[in-house]
């Protein structure tokens, strides 16, 4: 059975189409209003405690007995900023990545991407608000904003923040009067889950939180020719840069070309999180190289400080580290042509297990089932020969609560090419395409990570891109971002399928589980489990269409008819012989019988009145098949008579609740 998931894509689909989830109007996270919360406790004089994240130990999480002793867990106490010093402020002296210290928990990353965040100010803004403060209509409430899965969420916390003998004990300024790391870390907890939830990470995952954009991972062992210009661009296009080691996280700060003994020689300015270790080779802070470059260059660099930023030249840089990684708000940074244009799709989608979680394509029999995606990419005369022009980003959304207890599968996907013959075919392509059909380009490895992009090179013509988890019948929903220099024209292929003969497989018991539409069937039935037409007929006019029409729609003889046609339907496409669908079965069920469904509305069929053993009754299809037919017969009779056009969502809408 799927997750609940397939409802709430319904509703987040109409915010957005109402403008929520950007960054100027984001959505409340855990349906918490800041501007009434903040209301309520200054009319009633009261200081905020935030009952969604409590002070308690569940909001520290499950395993902190690995971050903190047992001792330390008694001792700890909840505390408000202003009981810590005598006049708290948000921020000191405006925002530097010198502002902050790493506690005991291990956020490292973390730490490396807020880092990043204090170098672009207009950023560092839409995610830390700073007009709030300790001293206007002070209530003990603050919010933050992050992206997150799509959408920009709000988040609020109170301020009561864990210490002990008097100190922040995780994340915390250098200064005792400065709160804003802090505030941020226990908003960006309470997404994640808990603190707990934050011990282990990469920068990549907070950096694109920040930005909601484009996020590149270069591999440095082989850089692309045109990394130093894809670095400075990045720059100036106002990106987030994070990089690493074996061992650790660093930022990438920024990049600086400097005349050196009639050479130039291009620096890569670093910044390790923990504040301390720092590079002691060419052009570190006591390097005699830094006494041949020009003062000015001098000037704009070089300092001798134990601060953790130091600089290293390009060719160390890519040898001493392992990827780089740039998140911008938009995809500019990727080329360097002035006043070009990036065409940007997002497709957000679901892997079901038994529906459409088919694998990677070594699952010959159900790879075809993943969701398919149709491109067509226009010629575009400005683009030089094996130019890249396309990304494509695979991101794995978070189900669950807490960050930790969702498991990252191993993901990836493949760039088929689409020939003549094959471009006008409707619905997803069959198995024997993917058979007799090699990927023109596919992620160089399945990754369990949050996401996985690829930067590459399509020429003009058409395409469907698959994603897909590395096994099948893992159940996970996804984003997957698409961006291209040509104008990119698209298509959804899962609205329709081909049918093809599926194999026999092994009998499931049948578990079945009960639901409304049963319950009104077997009211019903006799004690055989049948319904004869009259009953049917009934059933189907004065009960499930009540309050659609005054007259019958459905004659007696529609209503033999329709009986007998699903059970023929049923038992021809039971191969099982188990007197059950199994999903896959079910999709050819639906062909038969002319109903033509989106991936999303399969789902959310096997939702509904799938078993929980993922197989499908008799007694079931059919009500899901009389339901289908009520409802076609109400979408014709409102957008004929009443000329009311109703959009998928709808029609799913109508289909599963009415």
């Amino acid at each position: 059975m799927p997750a609940p998931g397939a409802c709430l894509n319904i509703i987040e689909a109409r915010q957005k189409q109402s403008g929520y989830g950007s960054v100027s109007l984001p959505i409340q996270f855990n349906n918490q209003n800041y501007t009434e919360l903040k209301q309520y406790c200054l009319q009633h004089n009261l200081r905020f405690v935030d009952n969604k994240f409590p002070p308690n130990p569940h909001t520290l999480g499950q395993g902190i007995q690995s971050v903190l002793r047992a001792d330390e867990l008694q001792r700890l106490k909840w505390r408000r900023p202003i009981k810590l010093c005598p006049k708290p402020r948000l921020a000191v002296d405006g925002i530097s990545r010198f502002d902050f210290a790493q506690g005991k928990l291990g956020d490292c990353w973390f730490l490396a991407s807020i880092g990043a965040l204090t170098f672009q100010d207009h950023i560092f803004k839409k995610v830390v608000p700073l007009d709030q403060n300790f001293e206007d209509d002070y209530c003990g409430i603050f919010h933050f904003r992050f992206w997150r899965f799509g959408k920009w969420v709000d988040v609020v916390i109170d301020d009561k923040l864990p210490t002990l003998d008097g100190e922040l004990i995780f994340v915390h300024s250098k200064r005792s009067d400065e709160f804003w790391p802090a505030l941020l870390e226990k908003a960006y907890a309470k997404v994640c889950g808990s603190y707990a939830d934050m011990k282990a990470g990469v920068p990549a995952d907070a950096l694109v939180d920040f930005t909601g954009g484009i996020h590149l991972s270069i591999q440095l062992s082989k850089p692309p020719p045109d990394l130093w210009e894809l670095m400075c661009r990045a720059g100036t296009c106002t990106s987030l840069m994070g990089c690493g080691t074996a061992p650790g996280v660093t930022t990438v700060p920024s990049a600086l070309e400097v005349e050196s003994q009639g050479r130039s020689i291009r620096l890569v300015r670093l910044w390790n999180p923990w504040g301390r270790v720092e590079w002691e080779g060419d052009w570190s802070d006591r390097s005699p190289l830094w006494g041949t470059v020009s003062s000015q260059d001098r000037h704009l660099g070089h300092s001798v400080a134990d601060d953790g930023e130091f600089w290293m030249s390009l060719e160390d840089f890519t040898r001493l580290y392992a990827n780089l990684d740039i998140c911008s708000p938009g995809p500019k940074f990727l080329d360097g042509t002035p006043g070009s244009h990036w065409d940007s799709q997002v497709h957000e989608g679901r892997w079901v297990s038994g529906t459409t979680a088919g694998g990677c394509s070594n699952n010959t029999d159900t790879y075809w089932t993943n969701p398919q995606y149709h491109i067509k990419l226009d010629s575009d005369n400005s683009l030089a020969e094996d130019e890249k022009n396309i990304l494509v980003s695979l991101m794995q959304k978070l189900d669950k609560k807490n960050r930790r207890q969702v498991p990252n599968f191993h993901i990836g996907f493949s760039v088929f090419e689409l020939k003549e013959q094959c471009r006008e075919a409707s619905g997803k392509l069959p198995a024997s395409f993917f058979r007799s059909n090699a990927p023109i380009y596919q992620t160089k490895t399945f990754l369990n990570s949050r996401e996985v992009m690829e930067f590459f090179t399509l020429k003009p013509g058409e395409y469907v891109i698959i994603p897909s988890t590395f096994s099948p019948n893992e159940s996970a929903s996804f984003m997957l971002t698409i961006c291209s220099k040509a104008k990119i024209l698209q298509r959804n292929n899962s609205s329709d399928f081909q049918r093809e003969q599926i194999e026999k497989v092994k009998a499931v018991p049948n578990a079945l589980e009960v639901d409304n539409c049963k319950q009104i069937f077997l009211q019903h039935c006799d004690t055989c489990g049948e319904v004869n037409a009259e009953e049917i007929q009934k059933l189907l006019n004065e009960i499930i269409l009540e309050g659609y029409t005054k007259s019958g729609i459905f004659s007696i003889d529609a209503c033999r008819s329709l009986v007998a046609l699903m059970d023929e339907i049923f038992c021809r496409t039971d191969v099982s012989q188990t007197r059950s669908l199994s999903l896959r079965e079910l999709r050819n069920a639906l062909s038969l019988s002319g109903t033509k469904v989106s991936d999303s509305m399969l789902n959310l069929m096997a939702l509904r009145y799938g078993a929980s053993s993922g197989h499908m009754s008799l007694e079931s299809f059919i009500s899901l098949s009389l339901r289908l037919e009520c409802m076609s017969k109400i979408y014709r009779k409102l957008s004929n008579g009443d000329a009311m056009i109703l959009g998928e969502s709808d029609w799913m809408h109508l289909c599963m609740y009415t």
